[in-house]
């Protein structure tokens, strides 16, 4: 078995020279001061391949499409054995890497390490860290929730702020007009192409460069060394395992958002960057109006070149840690303004509830639907659909529970199930539902739109602003106007109208439109009391929208008054 062994051992050393290798590897000798403050670069190392091999295994279920990626995400945390752990790995060791790349980087400022002849070390480092918050900045867009959509407006709007560059890269990003198909594709691109390549490349240079030069010793012992291995490997170990531990624990016990499926009519959202970038968001309020570029370009762009221009401008000789004065005070100020801008961000902030709106206002989930996606609760409920299927977790029913089932069909499926059921489930015992399409469209985008987290919350809208959508539809008062960003802008768009109309003011408008506007073309509906009052009630609920930007405000918002057209 020994001389098995030996000859196994002889063959790889002869083809590959990996016997060597390791043995060269771990039998470096490094400074005797080496200890546990130099840690940190093995602990980020083990953080990004964790964080390639947990996201190797989310891209297995995961559908890298608008919409689909929310749904897949959804799949993943309710019904795959370990997906919410693998997510919250995955989450959490995003910030949990940035943290330790910062520490390391601050360790290595801190003792002057990046002095001669370790400068291209040091600027190897810089790009690398770059690229670390590249990964969060491209990875927020891909659950393709409210927190994603709108945290990425705010980024692509940004990004076009940037002088002579700006149109190119947002041009690059995608995001011109809207966020949709091609800016999804080309942050996924990003995030799980090119930024692994490069940062994998950059991590072996960079370790290179650490091994051709070695560890930067203490001006008290540069003659004096040990081997990496056994104590330097040892503690690198420990350190990797209490980092794991306490990513382990994160991914257990703190829940990872997960917002309802990104909705570009909901402008109330407030969109919040994760906290790692807070400082920047806090930054870019102290400068509006011409100054906002200051804030978006030139302040990050200084503080990148200042980074790159450290080890060119201290160039002195290699001095005790107590004598690193200078560089012990830059930390402390940097540390400060960082804790302070991201606490005040934190502070002034409006408070939002769960669904990232701002607490205190009165929009429900059922308010933010469309005309139809809110008409097909009233299908819903008409066609009793509630006495075979579950909307929330209870007493299993004759039927599935739609909140789980629905989301995972097309609504082209759906109509067609709801049609001729038995065709497409043999053996069912649903009968067919005798609605037109426009109709079934409508119950299907409802479906569509549920989940576990927003069925009860869906389920409480009341029966008269459904009503009222129906009434709505069947009208066809999408073909001007628009409510919740869905319908032509030939007309004024109808949120927030209770805040500048009467009950009374709306239903003579709807009856009698020129009786407030002579000019305008829209016609009068006679409708039955009955119907009138759920019109009236529907149009009242819509909540009004407060674009958070000119860009948005342009899109959203149309002017009340327009010569030649419908007012309300």
């Amino acid at each position: 078995m020994k001389n098995l062994k030996a000859t196994v051992i002889h063959w790889i050393e002869h083809r590959t020279g990996l016997e060597s290798a390791i043995k060269n590897f771990l039998y470096e000798d490094i400074p005797a001061s080496s200890g546990w403050h130099q840690v940190l670069g093995s602990v980020a190392l083990f953080l990004f391949l964790l964080q390639g091999f947990t996201g190797v295994l989310l891209s297995f279920n995961y559908a890298p499409t608008p919409g689909e990626a929310y749904n897949s995400l959804k799949f993943i945390i309710t019904e795959l054995t370990g997906g919410r752990l693998i997510r919250g790995l995955h989450h959490w060791g995003a910030s949990l890497m940035i943290v330790v790349v910062v520490l390391h980087m601050t360790q290595v400022f801190v003792y002057g390490a990046y002095k001669k002849p370790r400068e291209a070390t040091w600027l190897v480092g810089v790009v690398l860290l770059i690229l670390t918050l590249g990964f969060g900045l491209t990875g927020y867009l891909l659950p393709w929730d409210n927190r994603a959509y709108w945290g990425t407006i705010v980024t692509t709007q940004i990004a076009s702020k940037a002088p002579l560059v700006g149109p190119y890269v947002t041009r690059l990003l995608g995001g011109e007009g809207t966020i949709g198909v091609v800016t999804f594709a080309r942050f996924f691109s990003l995030h799980v192409l090119l930024l692994p390549a490069a940062t994998a490349m950059l991590i072996m240079l960079h370790v290179y460069l650490v091994r051709k030069h070695g560890v930067c010793p203490s001006p008290l012992d540069r003659e004096t060394t040990k081997k990496f291995f056994p104590e330097q490997v040892f503690k690198d170990t420990i350190a990797i395992f209490a980092a794991f531990i306490i990513l382990f624990v994160m991914a257990v016990t703190v829940k990872v958002p997960l917002e309802q499926l990104a909705d570009p009519t909901d402008s109330n959202y407030i969109p919040r960057p994760d906290w790692y970038f807070l400082f920047l968001f806090q930054t870019l309020k102290l400068f509006e109006g011409p100054l906002e570029m200051v804030g978006t370009v030139i302040l990050p762009g200084l503080a990148f070149l200042a980074l790159l221009s450290v080890p060119f401008v201290d160039r002195g000789e290699l001095r005790r840690l107590r004598h690193r004065t200078l560089a012990i005070g830059v930390t402390f100020l940097a540390a400060l303004g960082w804790t302070g801008l991201t606490a005040t961000a934190i502070l002034t902030n409006p408070k939002t509830d769960s669904s990232g709106h701002q607490e205190g206002e009165t929009i429900q989930e059922w308010q933010q639907l469309s005309p139809a996606e809110l008409a097909g609760i009233a299908y819903y409920r008409d066609e009793k659909c509630a006495t075979c299927h579950n909307l929330r977790e209870g007493t299993p029913k004759v039927g599935p529970n739609l909140t789980t089932a629905a989301n995972r069909r097309s609504p082209v499926w759906m109509i067609e199930h709801f049609k001729h059921p038995s065709q497409l489930v043999p053996g069912t015992s649903m009968p067919p539902i005798h609605l037109n399409d426009e109709q079934l469209a409508a119950l299907a985008a409802f479906l569509g739109r549920l989940s576990p987290a927003n069925a009860e919350a869906l389920e409480s809208a009341p029966d008269n602003v459904v009503q009222g959508a129906v009434v709505y539809q069947v009208n066809q008062c999408g073909s001007c106007h628009t409510a919740n960003g869905e319908g032509m802008k030939v007309g004024p768009a109808l949120n927030g109208l209770a805040r500048r109309r009467t009950p009374e003011w709306i239903e003579a408008q709807i009856r009698r439109p020129q009786s407030h506007f002579p000019e305008t073309m829209m016609p009068g509906l006679d409708l039955a009391p009955r119907d009138m009052e759920r019109l009236v009630a529907y149009l009242l609920s819509l909540p009004y929208i407060k674009p958070f930007s000119v860009a948005l405000a342009e899109e959203v918002e149309v002017p009340r008054k327009r010569s030649g057209k419908p007012k309300l």
